[in-house]
């Protein structure tokens, strides 16, 4: 059954007239009438009682028009979901991200503005390390991963990255830590004697090596006093003076009681947001990473 034939029957039911029908549908009123009798032959009833002086409905008609209109209507529906969905205004976004990703400010802003902006997307949210972010974006688990790494991360085709944003690292230790009363001009080869707490290998994936391998450069193996499987125990273990950490810049946006921070000056400690993603991108994840590379442009967070 043709919709135009839905569509030509619903204006007439309305009008009552075919001569008004035609001129609201833009048509002339013979082809009119001969798609009404078209349907009528498909449908095998009579919609209308017609004389030359009035139209009405027969009872079949009265019964066929809402019945006609709510298949107009879920045509539309589709439709319009159909065009949605190809903006990435509907459908699912799973999206995994490292544990600092969060308090990134760019980053946060991106989320918010995609749970503003499509509000009717499934968003899927999963804190995860950086290999198993990897791993599912490939297997097709997550659409979209945000990982952390001073270089680019080594992918399986056809994964691919982007660098979001550059940041600087951080020194967090206890006010009463020797290194707290220098507010600035603290290198990696003032840790030469001073404990480490840093993730465990799994979480510090990237990361630990690097750091190790600064110190190794500047002449020391690095004194790692406790591994930590969460950023919640890496603080709280600093803290609690087992030692100081490093952290990107945007987790300085924390505070404990009696934990510092101070800025690292050390030029090849620069951490990198990453976003990988797959090769055929839904639209969901292609809004989302819109977004994200937008909001990433902005400003970083000014020093504190």
């Amino acid at each position: 059954m043709d919709l135009r034939h839905l569509r030509y029957f619903i204006c007439v039911a309305q009008e009552m007239h075919f001569g008004r029908a035609a001129a609201r549908l833009g048509i002339s009123q013979p082809p009119l009438s001969q798609q009404i009798r078209a349907l009528e032959v498909e449908l095998g009833v009579r919609l209308f009682d017609r004389t030359s002086r009035r139209v009405r409905l027969t009872q079949a008609g009265m019964l066929f028009l809402p019945e006609a209109q709510e298949t107009i209507d879920q045509a539309e529906r589709a439709v319009q979901i159909a065009r949605r969905a190809q903006r990435g205004e509907v459908g699912r976004l799973g999206l995994g991200f490292t544990t600092s990703a969060p308090f990134v400010l760019q980053v946060a802003r991106a989320l918010y503005a995609f749970r503003q902006e499509q509000p009717d997307v499934e968003l899927t949210l999963a804190e995860l390390p950086r290999d198993a972010q990897i791993a599912k974006v490939e297997q097709g688990q997550l659409d979209l991963g945000i990982v952390r790494g001073f270089e680019a991360p080594v992918l399986p085709p056809p994964l691919a990255s982007i660098c979001l944003l550059e940041e600087d690292l951080v020194l967090a230790m206890r006010s009463d830590h020797p290194l707290a009363a220098r507010a600035e001009g603290i290198g990696i080869a003032d840790l030469a004697d001073t404990r480490l707490v840093l993730y465990d290998s799994v979480n510090g994936a990237g990361f630990n090596e690097h750091i190790i391998a600064l110190c190794h450069a500047a002449g020391f193996p690095p004194r790692i006093a406790q591994e930590a499987g969460g950023l919640a125990t890496l603080l709280g273990l600093v803290a609690a003076g087992f030692g100081i950490t490093l952290l990107t810049r945007s987790l300085a946006r924390l505070h404990l009681t009696d934990l510092v921070y101070r800025r690292l000056d050390e030029p090849a400690a620069i951490s990198r947001l990453w976003l990988i993603h797959g090769e055929d991108m839904s639209a969901p994840s292609r809004a989302f990473m819109k977004s994200l590379v937008a909001c990433a442009a902005e400003p970083p967070m000014p020093d504190r």
